[in-house]
């Protein structure tokens, strides 16, 4: 029987309660770190609520940082707390570099002082390749082009990287792709795809507008990639890992499959920002909005995750159709129950 302890900070977030399951379904005693003020439901951690001990605090204070260490004192810290929202992090910058360099740097040292031995997994992200040309992998050049990226690149230079060499403390990356799930933030462009197309296809939407439809990324299962995240800690030695499907869609391309998972036709018309999608009908379901275009874009992502796969054995379960159309038919079913009741 496994008597291992975990803290996971961002607990209430699609990667937090994907993780929290998956480290029960192991035997773990799991600790969760949560802002009083999260925006993120705790609907997520329905099915669990009772099994999570749940410690509230967030990256900016170091005494609720201190006080959950003590309260858990984890083998294991997994640290998915971040201002997540790449758009956002144009607007907020400072809250962005706040939590995203600042907030890591407290409780990695908080950590190391409970418990130098602890082991600690960082989540980083693809947004640090930034305009570098793709595929992507380890060894690739970080070019971040937004404060996101920029934050999230320096807390893995200094506290990642830099702390396992200058401290020997055993803390590694996962450089994760765009990873999705029923359970992802209804503001990022996935889940306002899947939330949109459902409400039109039940007549509680006119239409949806989105920014640029040529953006490429390479789109996971959140549930897939928490299970690599466990993986890491569980090796001799810390090493850094990108985690990805090494396959690459447009915004487009996610329209479309979640509207084929809706058995809804869709025509494109028109070019540009004067581009729109029509229903079977001929009415204009879909728009395009120049706000929604970011001021500096990441064109195009694409993961090479070959070390994953040789050295943790790792491989992602889910396609992107099946994932496509597990959120559509999540939000369908939803709010059509959410309709009737």
């Amino acid at each position: 029987m496994n008597n291992k302890t975990a803290l996971i900070t961002g607990l209430t977030g699609q990667d937090g309660s994907y993780l929290a399951e998956f480290l029960l379904s192991k035997g773990y005693k799991v600790y969760g770190l949560v802002r009083r003020t999260s925006n993120n439901p705790m609907v997520r951690l329905e099915g669990i609520l009772g099994k999570v001990n749940i410690v509230y605090g967030n990256l900016r204070d170091i005494g609720a940082i201190e006080r959950a260490l003590e309260e858990a004192n984890p083998d294991e810290i997994y640290n998915l707390a971040a201002q997540s929202d790449v758009g956002i992090s144009f607007k907020c910058p400072e809250e962005t570099i706040e939590i995203n360099y600042y907030g890591v740097g407290r409780l990695v040292n908080a950590a190391m002082k409970k418990n130098p031995n602890v082991k600690i997994y960082h989540a980083s992200t693809s947004e640090m390749f930034g305009d570098t040309p793709p595929p992507q992998n380890e060894e690739t050049k970080f070019s971040p082009v937004s404060p996101y990226g920029e934050a999230k690149l320096k807390a893995h230079e200094d506290f990642v990287v830099g702390y396992r060499e200058k401290h020997n403390l055993f803390i590694c990356s996962g450089i994760l792709f765009n990873h999705e799930s029923p359970r992802r933030g209804r503001h990022f462009v996935t889940r306002k795809i899947t939330v949109s197309l459902a409400k039109i296809k039940l007549g509680l939407q006119d239409h949806m507008e989105l920014g640029n439809l040529e953006a490429k990324r390479d789109w996971g299962f959140a549930g897939d990639y928490v299970k690599v995240m466990w993986m890491m800690l569980q090796q001799d030695m810390p090493e850094d890992f990108v985690i990805s499907t090494g396959e690459t869609h447009t915004v487009r391309d996610f329209v479309n499959a979640s509207a084929k998972a809706l058995e809804m036709d869709i025509v494109w018309e028109g070019k540009g920002l004067d581009e729109v999608a029509k229903d079977r009908d001929g009415k204009i379901i879909l728009k395009i909005n120049k706000d929604f275009y970011r001021p500096n874009e990441v064109n195009a992502l694409l993961g090479d995750s070959t070390k994953a796969k040789n050295i943790l054995g790792w491989d992602p379960e889910i396609k992107f159709e099946e994932l496509v159309a597990m959120m559509a038919k999540f939000d369908f079913e939803d709010l059509k129950e959410e309709r009737s009741s």
